[in-house]
Parts: C-alpha cells; sequence; structure tokens
C-alpha cells in the first residue's frame, strides 16, 4: 500500500506521528485535512493585473493591480523544469488577464515542451491582439487548450460585469482559437437556486450560433467572494473528511494533486492551490519540493465551496 494512502487513511490520532506537517497549523488536531499524493498539475498565476475590473472576480484583478506581481519566463523556467522532474501531467495558467503579461507566450511555449497546458483567459483584446504570437508558435509536443469566460447566457448582465464590447470579443476568441485547433472550453458563473439544465441548454444554444462543437466543455463555478473576505462557513472537522468523503472523493480535492505558483514580493512561492492566494497561511515554500511536504488544512472560507460543491479549478 502506498504511503499516502496509510496517511490518507490514518485516524486523527496517528497523524502526529506523521513527518508531514499541517498547514495551516491546527493545535486542537479537530480540522479536516488533505494529504498530497502526487503533482499532477501546477498552476502559475501570472499576476493580479488585468485589462478589466469586474467586481465579482475572486482575484480581485484589475488595471495596474499588483497584489500578485506579473510572472517573467526568468520566473516561471526554474518551477517548469522542477515539475517535469515530478512528471507533471498539465500546467495551467490563470491571472489577471495572462495575456497582458509580456512573456507570456513564451513560457506558454516552453511549457507546451513538457505537458498539456491549459490557459484561463477573458478572452477580450489582450488575447486577440496576441493572436499572431500564437500563430507562431508553430507545432508544439503537448496540445493547448483555452477557457474563457462567459459568466452568463445574455450579452447584457454578461456585460454589466465585464464591460461593453466584451461579450463579442470572447465569442470571437472562441471561434478563432477553435479555427486554429486549439482546445477550447467555456466558464460561467452559477446560483445556488438555478435551473442548471436549462442553463446549460442556454450555452448549448449559443455554441451552436457560434459554429462552436455543442459539446464544448462547460466549467460552472459557485460565488467564491472577494480576495481576503472573511465568510461565515461550517467548520470542516477531520470528522467531516471521513463521513462526507471517501478516499477517492479526497483525491479529488485540487490541493490534493496540484499546487500553484505566484510573484509576491519579487519571490516565487508555493501555495496550496488556485482559490486561497489570499491567505499567507497556505504559503507552502519557495519550491515544488518543499510543498510537497505539507497536508493541508481545510481551513479557507473558499474550502468549503470545494467540500459541499465539488468546485475545481482543474479539467484533469
Amino acid at each position: 500500500m502506498a504511503l499516502e494512502t496509510v496517511i490518507d487513511e490514518m485516524p486523527p490520532a496517528a497523524l502526529k506521528q506523521d513527518q508531514r506537517a499541517l498547514r495551516p497549523a491546527d493545535p486542537s488536531g479537530e480540522a479536516g485535512y488533505i494529504a498530497p499524493h502526487a503533482l499532477e498539475e501546477l498552476w502559475f498565476h501570472t499576476g493580479t493585473a488585468c485589462n478589466l475590473a469586474c467586481p465579482f472576480c475572486l482575484e480581485g484583478s484589475a488595471p495596474g493591480d499588483n497584489r500578485l506581481q506579473r510572472i517573467t519566463f526568468a520566473d516561471a523556467e526554474p518551477l517548469l523544469e522542477e515539475a517535469a522532474q515530478f512528471g507533471v501531467r498539465q500546467l495551467s495558467f490563470t491571472g489577471g488577464e495572462p495575456f497582458i503579461v509580456r512573456d507570456f507566450v513564451r513560457i506558454l511555449a516552453r511549457a507546451a515542451h513538457i505537458a498539456p497546458c491549459l490557459v484561463l483567459t477573458n478572452g477580450t483584446d489582450a488575447l486577440l491582439k496576441r493572436l499572431h504570437q500564437l500563430d507562431r508558435m508553430g507545432p508544439l509536443p503537448h496540445p493547448v487548450s483555452f477557457r474563457i469566460s462567459i459568466d452568463w447566457p445574455d450579452r447584457e448582465r454578461h456585460e454589466a460585469g465585464r464591460g461593453a464590447g466584451t461579450w463579442a470579443q470572447s465569442w470571437q476568441s472562441l471561434r478563432e482559437l477553435d479555427a486554429r485547433g486549439f482546445g477550447v472550453s467555456l466558464a460561467r458563473q452559477s446560483e445556488n437556486d438555478e435551473d442548471t439544465a436549462c442553463v446549460e441548454a442556454a450555452y448549448r444554444d449559443l455554441l451552436r450560433t457560434n459554429g462552436l462543437p455543442e459539446d464544448t466543455r462547460i466549467v460552472a463555478f459557485p460565488d467564491f467572494g472577494l480576495p481576503g473576505e472573511q465568510r461565515e462557513v461550517p467548520r470542516i472537522t477531520t470528522d467531516c473528511m471521513t463521513r462526507y468523503h471517501t478516499m477517492e472523493t479526497r483525491r479529488a480535492f485540487m490541493c490534493a494533486y496540484s499546487k500553484m505558483v505566484v510573484k509576491r514580493a519579487g519571490r516565487m512561492r508555493v501555495y496550496a492551490c488556485t482559490l486561497v492566494d489570499d491567505d499567507p497561511r497556505y504559503e507552502l515554500g519557495d519550491s515544488l519540493a518543499e510543498a510537497m511536504r505539507w497536508r493541508i488544512g481545510m481551513q479557507h472560507q473558499r474550502c468549503y465551496a470545494c467540500f459541499r460543491f465539488g468546485a475545481s479549478c482543474s479539467e484533469r
């Protein structure tokens, strides 16, 4: 039996003997946790600067924002190499808006020589202006896919958050990328009381109207709140994680198989997942090897969205 399986199935009393510490620390020993079992996916946060200023952005991104700094090729390359040594199976990129980062296409091309790549983008003018650079990447050893945000299947509601003209630009980007042979998917917002079948049908109609495959993947996200926001959510304990989850479902949590790197105060740092970069307690070190030594405590308010809804930024 693999060591990770033994640790994952240990009763709480035995956890203190495990060499892996809990981050963030919980002196009571009652906090639910995830024991990472592999590094299958590595995310790069390209910085919180963005060409848009959406009021609901879970990263608080906006033009000129510097909460997380823009990365360079020199920042990314050592971590790409370390990820390759771990046998990473997916390299993913988020922001902010990746396409306002000067080195981004160069970083993406290098990443595609290591593993399949996924880029999260708003698909507006920042991407459209750099399509010619994507054309120049040429044949790559691994596929590159793009996920574009279309918040609602209604132009007016979408543009109320993202700005006039963004609806048409995002659909144009989906068509342009699909025509070039890149994989495409779509991100949307979800509501607790929605008629999911009706919403999905509306998106399928829009995909068909825009000449895109009707079976294009659609990823729905709950409201994660803003960076630093403190929401009252139920506490997740070790009992919760064993009563309502199995070993298999715990291994589907992003922090079980992925990490994210960000640039803060001029240094690249590894965080537990894409949803906790607003909490320094989830900073795991400056290398992937160091980051894999930590068990991840389910103590961030966004952890509850993963626990309850199975929320995930990944497409693995």
